[in-house]
Order: structure tokens, then C-alpha cells, then sequence
């Protein structure tokens, strides 16, 4: 069970009311530092989406070892853009969103500044249709899917782009330089069923998602370079985008990569304890307030419900981590209004004391607290709103 320093956390935010949320700049820098050691020299492109706070995406961009930000939706792009956040950003999904097209049409610097996803032609259609046919040129990259299909109809990876194999994509690329508006500047290719799986444990299981994290590393490794290679005969790659925190090592070893994705890595969610590769320290954390003592060893916070995406599993729930020796109950686990720790030390916990938690995933807790309260050790530094916090949602 990984520890945190709950004293010097509740230290700094003594004068403030839980619930509340902390990220630690100590292990944050920690973390950073960590990742570009990582990638062995890549730039890392910054995940917006796992850290949803303007200051912490400025401070990590101000690093050594930073450049640019993978956003996750045209809105949130246009929106940093204009806030001075950066000037390299390109967006990791497509958009079909026509108010966002319009004004990156409208806008010399954002279209000069901004990539936007796309993985078909009729990505193409849907800017036509949202900003008209004559538009001016807007910068596009296009996706690769790199799953792992070793045998026909098994597909294990995201479900993201069509563009499977290197003809394919190359044949993509010939059709958007044949069109009038459009500039190929980049490519992207997320490996998820690396980066995104944890590999830890001694079981079955464990031993199974190793196995197929390193029989993908090479099959990618080849089919990623040859389609790299295709697109590059028609376009003038900038940029060719792969990995994510979980893959650091692998991707960099691929020589036709030029950046990295990464951003949970910065905040070290609970979901990052299961991995061997690394061992980010918890940067993020969140306290509620115990409110209620129903039995002798079970303790009732405030609200908690902070679930995560991604499969209905165990897995997804937040973790209790302070005082140690908490656990949910598993047939109540976490609850919009109330979540209930039993163990040992719940024996203790009285009527206003504070129970400490860690998010599974990064910027998802962002959506939860309207600002992050920035420590250092025992000291408040100030608080940053989050994305909600300046009432921005673009999920």
C-alpha cells in the first residue's frame, strides 16, 4: 500500500474545510523529472486531459524536457490557446463540433497553433460542412491504430482509428493532400493495451498482460515505422506522436517516434500501483470529512463517489490511503453523498477528522473540486482553480 504524508497535508490546509483536494509540487516536479528520464531525450507532449489545471499544465510545460499539449477536445484547445498556455497543441480526438471549427477557422494564430485529429475522409466532410469548402488551410494529423491483432477478429487495444495497416495510411494521406484546405502535418498512435494496462502481480493474469505487452512492443515496433515511412511519401511529417505514461520506454525505443504523450504520470494516480515499469509518487490527493459513526468500526465521509472511467471494476474506485489501514465496504463502496471506511483505524476516527483518498485516474478528479489546494510539504503555497473551477467542461 502505497503511503502519503497525511500529517503535513493536513497540516497545510488546516484552515480550510474538507472535502478538498491537494496536489503535492514536491512529487508533481518529482514525477516530471521522472518522466523525461523516461524518454531518454523525446519531448514529452503534455495529456491535458490528465491534469485539467492551467497552472499545473504551465508549470509542467516551463520543465525541461516539455513541449506542447495533447488536448482532448477542439474547445479546450481553442481555450488554452487564447489563455497563452501554448502555442503547440494539437487535439487527440476528432471533432464534429461546428461552433469549434468555426472559430479555429476564424482565427489565423489558433490555426497556426492548432492540430486536430482525424482518422477518415469524412473528418474531412464534417470541417467542409462546419466552415464551408473554400476555408483556409487548417493543420490535420492522422491516426494510426496500433492495437495488437495476432489472429483474425481478435482486436486487443482502444477502438480508435480504421487506419490499421501502413497502405492504408498512406493511402489517407494521399486524399487529404488532394484536398483543398488541409495541411498533413502530423501522425499519432496511441498503443493503450501498453500504455494503459497495468503489468504488475505474480498471476496468471499478470503474467498474460506482460506477455502481450511484449509480443505488441515488437509487432508495433515494425508496422508503425513502415506506415510512418508511407505517409512521409506523400506529407512533410512535423510531428509523429505515440505512447503514454505507461509506455514511455517502448514507444522511445521506436526511432519513428519523435514526441511522447504523457500527463497522468505527472499526478500518479492509484491505478499507476500496479505497474513495473515506474513508480510515480502520488502527487493528488482528495479529503472528506467523516460525518457519521454508524457502527464502532466503520466511519461514514462526506461524499467520495469519485469514480473512474473505464471498465466497472474494483479497480476504478478511489482508495482510501489516510489514516492506513482503511478500506471501502464492498457493498457500498463509494457514494455521491456518503462512502463508508471500515478497518482498524476507523475505530478512531471521530466526527470531523479527515480521511484521505487517492483518484484511480489523474484529471478526473479535477471535475470534482474547483480548485487544487498547491502544497510543499507542511506549507500551503496557494491554490489553482482546476478546469471546473474557471467553469470550463469540455468532457
Amino acid at each position: 500500500m502505497t503511503t502519503v504524508n497525511a500529517a503535513a497535508y493536513d497540516a497545510a490546509t488546516q484552515d480550510l474545510d474538507p472535502p478538498l483536494a491537494v496536489v503535492d509540487l514536491d512529487a508533481f516536479e518529482a514525477n516530471a523529472r521522472d518522466l523525461t528520464r523516461r524518454a531518454r531525450g523525446l519531448p514529452i507532449r503534455i495529456a491535458s486531459k490528465s491534469v485539467r489545471c492551467r497552472e499545473l499544465l504551465e508549470h509542467a510545460l516551463a520543465m525541461p524536457g516539455y513541449a506542447g499539449l495533447l488536448c482532448y477536445s477542439l474547445p479546450e484547445a481553442l481555450w488554452l490557446h487564447r489563455c497563452g498556455v501554448s502555442d503547440d497543441l494539437v487535439v487527440a480526438y476528432p471533432t464534429v463540433d461546428h461552433a469549434a471549427l468555426r472559430a479555429l477557422a476564424a482565427d489565423d494564430a489558433a490555426r497556426a497553433a492548432v492540430t486536430i485529429m482525424v482518422d477518415s475522409t469524412e473528418h474531412l466532410d464534417v470541417i467542409d460542412a462546419a466552415v464551408g469548402p473554400a476555408h483556409p488551410e487548417i493543420r490535420v494529423a492522422l491516426e494510426l491504430d496500433v492495437s495488437w491483432r495476432p489472429v483474425r477478429g481478435l482486436h486487443i487495444g482502444t477502438r480508435r482509428s480504421p487506419v490499421f495497416r501502413p497502405r492504408s495510411a498512406q493511402a489517407l494521406a494521399s486524399r487529404i493532400a488532394e484536398r483543398r484546405g488541409f495541411r498533413l502535418v502530423g501522425m499519432m498512435a496511441y498503443e493503450g493495451q501498453i500504455a494503459g494496462v497495468p503489468d504488475g502481480g505474480r498471476g496468471l493474469e499478470a503474467r498474460l498482460v506482460r506477455w502481450i505487452q511484449r509480443r505488441s512492443a515488437a509487432e508495433l515496433a515494425q508496422r508503425r515505422g513502415e506506415a510512418v515511412d508511407a505517409v512521409r511519401r506523400v506529407a512533410d511529417l512535423e510531428f509523429v506522436n505515440g505512447g503514454g505514461t505507461g509506455s514511455i520506454e517502448s514507444t522511445g525505443d521506436d526511432p519513428s517516434v519523435t514526441e511522447i504523450a504523457a500527463g497522468s504520470g505527472l499526478l500518479g494516480p492509484g491505478l499507476f500501483d500496479s505497474y513495473t515499469r515506474f513508480t510515480p509518487q502520488p502527487a493528488a490527493l482528495f479529503a472528506l470529512p467523516v460525518v457519521r459513526r454508524p457502527t464502532r468500526d466503520i466511519a461514514t465521509v462526506f461524499a467520495g463517489g469519485y469514480v473512474a472511467s473505464g471498465p466497472a471494476k474494483p479497480s476504478r474506485l478511489p482508495i482510501p490511503v489516510a489514516p492506513s489501514g482503511l478500506a471501502l465496504l464492498g457493498v457500498e463502496g463509494a457514494g455521491e453523498v456518503q462512502t463508508p471506511v471500515t478497518g482498524a483505524a476507523a475505530r478512531a476516527l471521530e466526527l470531523g477528522d479527515r480521511v484521505w483518498f487517492r483518484h484511480a485516474k489523474a484529471g478526473e478528479l479535477a471535475e470534482h473540486f474547483p480548485e487544487y489546494q498547491l502544497v510543499r510539504g507542511s506549507r500551503l503555497d496557494h491554490s489553482a482553480p482546476t478546469y471546473r473551477g474557471e467553469a470550463k467542461a469540455f468532457g
